[in-house]
């Protein structure tokens, strides 16, 4: 049945795929229109966590974010089927990167680094990263339920050079790297909301306390890793321009989640720039009520 679903849909996506930018974005325009008018696909919790991140505006500017970001997001959505066939030369066009020595003059110094992120313009196209940065660029990923659709996205993600592995594996591979002195810069996205019961820290994110991903603090201390920021402009539809923000190269100097809160200060910075351009349809403050249930647990244990 897997097969059968695959051998249907993927050479539909791959025929999309070969079609130009211009049309991909007719496409999209007709899918906004679908999405955003006819289905309603998540507008709820859209303007629900518009609503909590900027209680100040009024509902017009929220509903203004909103349709600029389901515009962006059927965008995406074409931006991401065009990546299964995309050339080095069009993405090199297309996805720009304007400081990449920041990260390549520790990469001669033979630093390994965190590169986080967030969901935030066009991530999928970051797999460019390795056409800028020197050494070997790692990117975590979630394994697809279909081993057919598994082996041609990780294929399409690793076609310029970084080597994917899974989640659960992070911290092993790291560990093995570190043992064998392999260098390596590690992209990670710790925007999303982690589950209640793995949570080590609770911080305030737009003004909502909620649970906040701490792996790539733990992991920078506990293998000295740089730890930089990268984030992504719109520069207009199509384009995008991508800055790396240093946020330390001395880990182990500070303080337990300080880099956590630093890296969220900074996504917050960088969100309000573009708001339209964040993922606002994942429910990122799902778990705002739960502080209280989460502190008793952790002291019953």
């Amino acid at each position: 049945m897997q097969f059968l679903v695959f051998a249907i849909t993927y050479p539909f996506i791959w025929l999309l795929s070969r079609l130009p930018m211009r049309i991909l974005y007719a496409i999209s325009d007709f899918f906004f229109f679908l999405i955003y008018y006819v289905i309603g696909y998540r507008k709820k919790v859209v303007l629900e966590n518009l609503t909590l991140a900027y209680p100040e505006k009024s509902e017009v500017e929220k509903i203004k974010i909103a349709k600029g970001f389901f515009k962006h997001f059927t965008d995406l959505i074409m931006e991401s089927v065009k990546a299964f066939t995309i050339s080095d030369k069009e993405i090199s066009k297309r996805y720009t990167y304007k400081n990449p020595e920041l990260v390549n003059n520790f990469v001669k110094q033979g630093r390994s680094i965190a590169l986080v992120a967030a969901h935030q313009a066009n991530w999928e196209w970051s797999v460019s990263l390795p056409l800028v940065l020197e050494g070997n660029i790692l990117g975590a990923y979630t394994k697809l339920g279909n081993p057919y659709f598994e082996k041609v996205v990780r294929s399409s993600r690793e076609k310029f050079g970084v080597q994917g592995y899974k989640t659960s594996e992070t911290v092993r591979g790291m560990k093995k790297n570190f043992t064998e002195k392999k260098q390596g810069a590690y992209v990670l996205l710790s925007d999303q909301s982690p589950q209640v019961h793995k949570t080590f820290y609770w911080s305030e994110f737009f003004g909502v306390k909620v649970p906040i991903h701490t792996g790539a603090e733990m992991l920078s201390k506990r293998f000295n890793l740089v730890v930089i920021n990268y984030m992504t402009r719109k520069v207009k539809r199509g384009y995008y321009e991508t800055e790396f923000q240093l946020i330390t190269a001395s880990p182990k100097e500070f303080d337990d989640y300080e880099i956590t809160d630093k890296y969220i200060s900074l996504t917050e910075k960088n969100i309000n720039q573009q708001p339209e351009l964040y993922l606002w349809s994942h429910k990122r403050f799902k778990h705002k009520d739960k502080f209280e249930e989460w502190k008793e647990m952790k002291a019953s244990k």
